[in-house]
């Protein structure tokens, strides 16, 4: 203040007056000038009106957007590791407080997970692109289909977000919502090596609340002919024991009962870190709660014929469930060989006998791919050959398709027709036998994790991870309970309580 000399003799910054200041009364006067925007906006249009002059009308200005009150919808296609992204990100969303619904219609904003292994569930994302569109949606795009082709067309214009930046869907579905556009690709690295992705102690919204997917790695080590996953994932990248062994713990104080570890390739697991994925595994049943189970996920033949014997011993562990996914794609060297799969199939048959020696029943799910390029006839019978040998219980059969940009895209196909001669062939093969009979009568110890489709019958698994189905009883669900087989389909068994659901015993560790 001018008029005072020294700071030291002001009581009160109110008694900072002088001469030229306004006078209250003459303060509150400016006040009948001030108009709130929309009013202004409003006699601003009556006077353009009375001129005639509507074109130059200035229109009202949008209500304030308010972060994290706006409804969204999540979708995801594809994998157990896409599952588990997806129940990160809403997660993630919900901490922030967006509402997450199953209802599209109410969501503001979609955001869609994709999955870019087949054509079927690309197709399946670019629909809900198109009808989001129409619908006046925000939009958000996830997953492997923008990671793998960044400029896909079905994605001009959206914001997306990578497999390694799911940790900041808040920014992007925030800035989408005021209209812009945020795309984020960049692969996570430290100490000169690539990263598994985002943190595992982020929040997450489970599909299923008793059971929890843990990512242990992302990427993988081949560079199969046919695959544009790889693409998305890229190279190998591990998260350490310690970041694993801690979400699942943390996990099963939340009441999980079901631990699933997952990621492209199992067995590829810490070979960029110096660690192996048996070790890993010591470390993680030590943390199983009694009554809870651990699933392993998909693992190539390559990776895990070096540690067979301790992999049959983990396997054999109570609190782990005696079941591998081990895709083969052919029966045929020849075939694999093109397809670039470093592996032969004496390979996957001493996976196969070896784990089958060791680990009496256990279940072995693999993958077949009919009507490859270079398949010929010969090929596809050495694949039929394999089939009715092991009787694979669960066998995923898929048709060849061309994924943009992998080599096996400009290969010469093979005629439509002769590829869905072989698929039904196969097919008639997998339906003419029946893995469990032989168990009807059995008393199986089963854990429920959730509810069938039909609405009566409880979902539970056995050691070796067949699907049993019990009779709906809603105090059942999380428990491990000892059922008899009365009756067997071609994937799955019926069961009926035998007794009440017991203790859990105490469970030994591995050696």
């Amino acid at each position: 203040c001018a008029s005072i000399r020294a700071m030291s003799s002001v009581g009160d910054i109110e008694d900072c007056v002088v001469r030229s200041d306004l006078l209250p009364s003459e303060r509150g006067s400016a006040r009948a000038r001030v108009l709130p925007r929309a009013l202004r906006a409003s006699r601003k249009r009556a006077a353009a009106r009375a001129c005639g002059d509507e074109a130059e009308v200035e229109r009202p200005v949008a209500e304030s957007f308010i972060p994290g009150t706006q409804p969204v919808y999540v979708k995801t296609w594809g994998c157990s590791h896409n599952n588990s992204d997806g129940e990160y990100m809403a997660g993630i969303l919900a901490a922030s407080g967006y509402p997450i619904t199953s209802d599209p219609l109410s969501a503001d904003l979609w955001l869609l997970n994709s999955c870019t292994v087949k054509g079927p569930s690309e197709d399946g994302l670019v629909n809900s692109i198109v009808k989001g569109r129409e619908l006046g949606k925000r939009v958000v795009v996830a997953g492997c289909v923008p990671q793998g082709q960044k400029n896909h067309p079905a994605i001009a214009g959206l914001s997306v977000v990578g497999v390694q930046q799911i940790d900041r869907i808040v920014e992007v579905v925030e800035e989408t919502l005021k209209g812009n556009t945020v795309r984020l690709f960049k692969q996570r690295r430290a100490n000169g090596r690539k990263l598994g992705g985002a943190p595992l102690n982020l929040p997450k919204v489970r599909r299923n609340p008793l059971v929890e997917i843990i990512p242990i790695n992302t990427g993988c080590l081949n560079q199969c002919a046919y695959c544009k996953t790889k693409h998305a994932r890229g190279d190998l990248g591990s998260y350490t024991p310690t970041e694993i062994i801690e979400r699942a713990r943390q996990a099963f104080t939340e009441g999980v009962v079901e631990l699933w570890l997952t990621s492209e390739d199992l067995g590829a697991y810490g070979r960029d870190i110096g660690t192996t994925l048996p070790e890993l595994l010591r470390g993680v049943v030590r943390e199983v709660p009694r009554g809870r189970m651990v699933r392993l996920g998909m693992t190539n033949p390559p990776y895990i014929l070096e540690h067979l014997e301790e992999m049959a011993g983990i396997f054999s562990h109570p609190s782990v469930y005696s079941f591998l996914h081990l895709p083969v794609q052919c029966g045929s060297d020849a075939v694999l060989a093109d397809m670039k799969r470093e592996y032969s199939i004496a390979d996957f048959r001493r996976v196969v006998d070896t784990l089958k020696q060791r680990v009496p029943g256990i279940t072995i799910a693999t993958d077949i791919i009919c009507g490859f390029p270079t398949e010929t006839e010969e090929d596809f019978e050495e694949t039929l050959q394999l089939v009715e040998e092991y009787k694979f219980p669960s066998l995923f059969i898929n048709q060849f398709y061309p994924r943009t940009g992998t080599p096996a895209a400009h290969m010469r196909r093979i005629p439509t027709q002769q590829v869905k001669e072989r698929t039904r062939r196969l097919s008639k093969l997998f339906h003419s036998y029946h893995p469990y009979q032989h168990k009807v009568g059995q008393e199986q110890v089963v854990l429920a994790t959730e509810e069938s489709h039909d609405g009566v019958h409880l979902v539970t698994h056995n050691k070796f991870y067949d699907q049993v189905l019990v009779p709906k009883a809603p105090e059942l669900m999380g428990k491990m309970f000892s059922v008899k087989i009365t009756s067997a389909g071609k994937h799955y068994l019926i069961g009926k309580l035998s007794s009440p659901p017991p203790p859990p015993s105490s469970l030994p560790s591995l050696p």
